[in-house]
């Protein structure tokens, strides 16, 4: 059963950095992509933020390019959001996702993925 568990979230000024990890389990193959996604207060939708494949391939929202990055540590079966720079609009609770594929994938969309964590909250001051 694959179980993603998140931790790191918190309140920061505006400037400032936070990372979040995800502590992957159960995991069945190595063709998996991930991703981390954002809704922010009274958000409809969830926001693809960043996605790697199982290669080590990334994208990245426009919002995101320069200032967040999505990494891997494979010996611990966890993935990273480094988060700098941090903006008020950066406000939202953040989740990760995996899901599998037979090839190498990445996605920023919320459909392209069927397990995910139970978020965590970022909030951004001014």
């Amino acid at each position: 059963q694959v179980q993603l568990v998140e931790s790191g979230g918190g309140s920061v000024q505006a400037g400032g950095s936070l990372r979040l990890s995800c502590a992957m389990y159960g995991l069945t193959s190595s063709l998996y992509h991930t991703g981390w996604f954002r809704q922010a207060p009274g958000g409809k939708d969830r926001e693809g933020v960043a996605s790697m494949d199982s290669e080590g391939l990334t994208t990245y929202a426009n919002s995101a390019k320069g200032r967040f990055t999505i990494s891997l540590d494979n010996a611990k079966n966890t993935l990273y959001l480094q988060m700098n720079s941090l903006k008020p609009e950066d406000t939202a609770v953040y989740y990760c996702a995996v899901d599998f594929r037979s090839s190498s994938w990445y996605s920023l969309s919320a459909n392209e993925y069927k397990y995910w964590g139970q978020g965590t909250q970022v909030t951004v001051s001014s």
